[in-house]
């Protein structure tokens, strides 16, 4: 079969019209006064380059946008660009090796300067600097070159066949930027750029007015957006921290706010407050697992800061795959969901859950096993010599460091797990930190996701689309967070196995669907089977919530939640 018929079949569910959404509400841009949102978790930067916090990415989303983004279905659909290039309208090279894109006629950036292939080209050479540390690094995965054609032409090269040429420039993790305003904050400036960073210049609905880091975001309508009639709404105020039951009760009893992200909440609580007949909560399962990343390396504060949880430091009790398993077969993944989130989660085995073609028939940690557990760090040499109940070794504490971000969900789930270890021996000292900080990319917190001064911690992250190439891809040998790339990087454990990395290359390069999926599924397997570092709880759903009076929200677990917010209006 032609590698052109294979990536036919990959994209044949791929919407190639510009999308468009007949609200029924058409009138002047900023009709609609103002528009409230609330987050949680407040976004720390608008730079998604330089965060893989959802938050962040999200918030960045009425600003920044891509080529192409994916729609409530997964499609591709074109933003910037003219159409989705495919094999059948020449965007595609029939050997797979390039794919070129054609921005729309007449894009604008805010500052109502033209929008151009240089721009994208840059945006480019921002995540791919060799000295600099790009938060969406596996987006360019096997990019060779990215050449401006003309002004509104861009061709990406691959170093090889690439049957999912559509990680560069698509979704809200690989939005474009402004070549004019970044052009001095490549490699390790970066991170320096706080205007810039804070600020950014885009193409979408809205322009930053004021951003208060951990706090709030004023939004305006961006004057120069290609549809005359949109944004339906002058301002945003965008309110970032507190809870999720804070959020939730805003909009779902008190009206306060017109759309809340992320009711982490059990699901009683969400029934409650929807009594209440101001929102009405939304929800959908797409790729977003909760979890427990195990750190390969060691966080010992006596450690050099240059060394300290970094590959030069291997993580003294971690490293051994009998603990790493019987830290899992402990966990009650049934109990967790049931308590957390009920229908809105599933139990699940795996880091990647969906699409069904991508999702593995692994449920081994489904079935708690407490007495295989203890035997598995007797094995280990893992025992309770002086009978306080916490087992040790040549001299050493089985205690761990768990993190995670404050949220009344995770501080169940960590104190449901402290117990489940405590019944194998382990000691587990449970620290939670502000969503805003852990979740943030300050190079020089010491309270990041990224940084991982802990020895296992939980979140949850989902990827774009309904590819799961880059996000397999993160953990490739060498893009893990380290003190050269600003603690920037997706590989979060600091996993590396040439053999791991072999077979993504050969992901990269199969067009096949079917065996894209056999790929894909082995992969899984690798990071949350053979070697388990990474322990998979919960397969959750999103679960948000929409004033009654919003219109024009469609939920969308594939790409920003907030990806059509140009379409939104308050209904009469």
């Amino acid at each position: 079969m032609k590698m052109r018929t294979l990536l036919m079949g990959a994209i044949a569910t791929t919407a190639f019209a510009p999308v468009a959404f007949a609200d029924g509400h058409e009138g002047e841009r900023g009709r609609d006064g103002q528009l409230n949102i609330i987050y949680w978790q407040a976004p720390s930067i608008l730079n998604p380059f330089l965060s893989g916090g959802t938050k962040d990415l999200e918030a960045a989303s009425l600003v920044l946008e891509p080529l192409g983004r994916y729609d409530e279905n997964g499609a591709l659909v074109p933003f910037l660009a003219e159409e989705i290039p495919t094999v059948e309208n020449g965007g595609v090279s029939e050997d797979l090796t390039s794919i070129t894109w054609k921005i729309a006629e007449g894009m604008q950036w805010s500052d109502g300067t033209p929008v151009t292939s240089a721009d994208v080209k840059f945006t480019a050479e921002y995540c791919m600097h060799p000295e600099g540390g790009c938060a969406q690094g596996a987006k360019f995965s096997g990019v060779e070159s990215v050449e401006a054609v003309d002004e509104r032409t861009i061709k990406v090269t691959f170093d090889g066949p690439q049957p999912n040429p559509y990680q560069p420039f698509m979704g809200a993790q690989s939005p474009i930027l402004q070549m004019a305003q970044f052009k001095d904050c490549l490699g390790p400036k970066a991170p320096e750029c706080t205007e810039a960073n804070f600020n950014p210049i885009g193409t979408g609905p809205f322009v930053v007015k004021d951003f208060r880091p951990n706090d709030v975001i004023q939004f305006e309508a961006n004057p120069n957006y290609r549809d005359p009639s949109k944004p339906a709404f002058a301002t945003v105020n965008f309110k970032g921290g507190g809870d999720a039951a804070a959020a939730g009760r805003a909009v779902l009893e008190t009206g306060e706010f017109d759309y809340a992200w992320n009711l982490q909440l059990a699901p009683d609580v969400i029934a409650k407050m929807a009594e209440a007949g101001k929102g009405t909560p939304i929800s959908a399962f797409g790729t977003l697992v909760e979890r427990i990343e195990i750190n390969l390396t060691n966080p010992s504060p006596d450690l050099p800061a240059e060394t300290r949880s970094t590959i030069a430091e291997p993580h003294p009790i971690l490293s051994d795959f009998k603990v790493r398993k019987a830290l899992s077969m402990a966990i009650d993944r049934e109990l967790l969901t049931e308590v957390g989130y009920g229908q809105a989660g599933r139990a699940t085995c795996n880091f990647v859950p969906a699409p069904a073609l991508y999702a593995s028939d692994n449920t081994e940690c489904l079935t708690q096993d407490i007495e295989g557990a203890k035997a598995l760090l007797e094995e280990a040499g893992w025992t309770d010599t002086d009978g306080d109940g916490i087992r040790d070794k040549d001299g050493m504490k089985f205690s761990l460091l768990f993190q995670t971000s404050t949220n009344a969900v995770r501080q169940d789930f960590q104190a449901l797990i402290k117990d489940f270890w405590n019944q194998i021996g382990v000691e587990t000292e449970l620290r939670n930190l502000d969503g805003s900080v852990f979740f943030g990319g300050d190079p020089g917190s010491p309270d990041t996701f990224q940084k991982f001064y802990a020895d296992v911690e939980m979140y949850a992250n989902n990827f774009d689309g309904t590819d799961p190439q880059a996000y397999l891809g993160s953990r490739r040998c060498g893009t893990e967070p380290k003190p050269s790339s600003q603690w920037q990087g997706e590989n979060i454990n600091r996993f590396c196995d040439p053999a791991y990395d072999a077979l993504l290359d050969e992901l990269e390069t199969t067009g096949e669907l079917e065996k894209r999926g056999e790929i894909a599924r082995k992969l899984n397997d690798m990071l949350t089977k053979d070697t388990m570092t990474i322990l998979p709880l919960v397969d959750r759903g999103r679960v948000s919530a929409a004033s009654t009076t919003l219109g024009g929200v469609v939920l969308n677990v594939w790409d920003s939640e907030l990806w059509n917010v140009a379409d939104w209006y308050r209904k009469k």
